[in-house]
């Protein structure tokens, strides 16, 4: 696949039976020819949001926090009057959403269905405002913006630091020693470049900020540790595992993206589809499933997970042109999964495999 598709780098892992039972790296993790390896720190993108909605199950099963309740009762001021620079540029401008009193109704369960209402991120917006685009939790419509709320209500209405309450509550107990949502100098030396679709080499970003939205940086040791844990159920109750991938939104749109599409024809939306907290669930040939994936101009990420022998495939990708293989890779290790690969991916091409030579073939 890699040398059909020109990726440099790929990482992987298989999960059975809730257990981690491969742990594979090949190709390079920078232009100058370092290997990559299981613990070269790569980009988790937006795995950090199911990572994060499951540190919020953590909360949720301590009554810190309620996701039927709306924010506006854990923030000490109404959310448009925070207008300091400070949390314009740690967040989003908020104050852009002054005289429109949805607000109120958001409620951290619609933030982790992305449901709030929003684009995926204010200064997408083409007068880079952030604004309610339908009622919060009326459908589904992907919004980092969501999850960056979420994060700002658990650190300015109830006090905590998400990148400390990651690190303390998940992190540690998983022994993912090499895995955090800022940037540390003992990454260094081992951080994986990425590749564009064209080929085009870029350095690690060095986040110098927490993002809920998408700033983890992890390896794919560390990665198939936390897959792992949250296919079994570990850290949290019955409970809330069983509500972290519960269809509880269903998804109506023909793709991800764009967001804010309308909705798809009956006919053309993806049966069983749904929103599940910070992940999207869905039913096929093996039973239900989750899966998540994180993506930007050089990262192609992948998780899907069946509940039914508690399997999964974990893919980091630190080369753009590996992603259309992904759909491929994660079907020959679980299987037929039923993954809503058109839905996930729109109108890419998928790559396929050539067909085997004679030689091969008699192998």
């Amino acid at each position: 696949m890699m040398q059909e598709t020109g990726a440099k780098g790929l990482a992987l892992a298989v999960i059975d039976g809730g257990q981690v039972s491969q742990v594979s790296v090949y190709g390079y993790r920078n232009a100058a020819g370092a290997p990559l390896e299981t613990n070269s720190i790569m980009y988790g993108a937006s795995l950090t949001k199911m990572a994060f909605a499951y540190m919020v199950l953590q909360l949720v099963d301590e009554g810190i926090i309620d996701l039927d309740r709306s924010i506006s009762d854990y923030l000490p001021e109404p959310l448009p009057s925070y207008t300091a620079a400070e949390v314009e540029d740690r967040y989003a401008r908020w104050s852009d959403l002054a005289g429109d009193d949805r607000w109120k109704t958001l409620t951290p369960r619609m933030l982790l269905n992305h449901a709030p209402g929003f684009a995926n991120f204010g200064f997408l917006e083409p007068d880079g405002k952030l604004r309610f685009h339908f009622d919060p939790g009326s459908r589904y419509s992907y919004s980092g913006d969501g999850f960056i709320l979420l994060q700002f209500v658990l650190e300015r209405g109830l006090g905590l630091d998400v990148g400390k309450e990651m690190q303390a509550r998940m992190f540690q107990p998983l022994g993912m020693s090499d895995t955090s949502l800022i940037w540390r100098e003992d990454f260094a030396g081992r951080s994986a470049d990425g590749w564009t679709a064209e080929g085009k080499p870029v350095p690690h970003d060095d986040r110098s900020s927490v993002r809920a939205a998408g700033s983890m940086d992890t390896t794919i040791a560390d990665m198939s540790r936390l897959v792992a844990a949250i296919v079994r159920g570990d850290l949290i109750s019955a409970k809330a595992r069983k509500d972290f991938s519960r269809p509880q939104l269903p998804i109506t749109s023909a793709s991800q993206f764009p967001t804010l599409q309308a909705d798809a024809p009956v006919a053309q939306r993806k049966k069983g589809l749904a929103a599940g907290l910070g992940v999207e669930v869905f039913d096929g040939p093996q039973g239900h499933g989750f899966f998540k994936g994180g993506h930007n101009e050089w990262t192609g990420n992948m998780v899907v997970c069946l509940e039914t022998g508690q399997r999964c495939a974990v893919i980091l990708g630190n080369d753009l042109r590996g992603e259309p293989a992904i759909p491929y890779l994660v079907e020959f290790i679980l299987g037929q999964t039923g993954s809503p690969w058109d839905w996930k991916y729109g109108n890419a091409a998928f790559w396929k495999p050539r067909a085997p030579t004679g030689e091969m073939h008699n192998r």
